[in-house]
């Protein structure tokens, strides 16, 4: 069975009157988490179209960049955005949910805000709005202010990035801490272990982007063209 196959059987649950935090409660164990994760990156995009007042053609591609959607499976893809913008319980409960499932300090939590970013930024524009909202999601998931402003400097293009701050590294680190941190964040987007915590095959490609920031930002510091 298809992870969309999968996913229309959550959105009938959801047609029969459940709400997503009882689905999310269904989805705690692989394979299911696949299916919870999928949801929950267009469920929290959905809210966060809302955030900046509108919904792009950018937007709705991005999900398609993210997510591999077969055409026929593309009105099920777009009821569970309808049914996240519609619900009229708040992001922070989806975002608390979310956590709940995956567990404190999970990975995938910090692959779902990559995942947003991703989002929010293919029209080319970072709102105010979408900054607070995803900063906000970030917190309610546990995740540290540096990690945060690592992961924003990878996807926002209003300026060039601090290599050390990519790989989150502050002020006073050493080289041997970047290769330290270039290795660890390599490793960790290793499409197996992606996988293994809970990311469908079609996500997997939220790695491909960050997999260039960090290889960028290890080749600046180590040969010498970091400040």
């Amino acid at each position: 069975m298809s992870i969309w196959s999968r996913i229309a059987d959550a959105i009938s649950a959801l047609a029969s009157g459940q709400g997503l935090s009882e689905v999310f409660d269904r989805l705690r164990t692989p394979p299911e988490r696949s299916v919870a994760f999928t949801i929950a990156v267009i469920a929290l995009g959905a809210k966060m179209a809302k955030a900046d007042g509108r919904v792009t053609r950018d937007e709705v591609t991005a999900f398609r960049e993210v997510f591999y959607i077969p055409k026929a499976e593309e009105p099920n893809a777009a009821r569970v955005f309808d049914l996240a913008r519609q619900d009229v319980a708040g992001f922070d409960a989806y975002a608390r949910r979310i956590r709940a499932m995956f567990g404190n300090g999970h990975d995938a939590l910090t692959d779902l805000i990559e995942g947003l970013f991703y989002v929010a930024v293919a029209d080319g524009e970072y709102h105010p709005r979408e900054d607070d909202f995803l900063h906000e999601v970030a917190r309610i998931f546990g995740i540290g202010e540096r990690e945060f402003r690592a992961i924003r400097t990878r996807f926002v293009p209003d300026a060039d990035p601090d290599p050390w701050a990519v790989l989150g590294l502050g002020p006073g680190s050493t080289l041997e801490d970047a290769r330290t941190a270039w290795r660890r964040l390599v490793r960790e987007s290793h499409p197996d272990r992606m996988i293994a915590r809970g990311l469908p095959e079609e996500a997997v490609r939220i790695a491909e982007k960050r997999l260039i920031a960090i290889n960028r930002a290890w080749e600046e510091i180590s040969e010498g063209r970091a400040a």
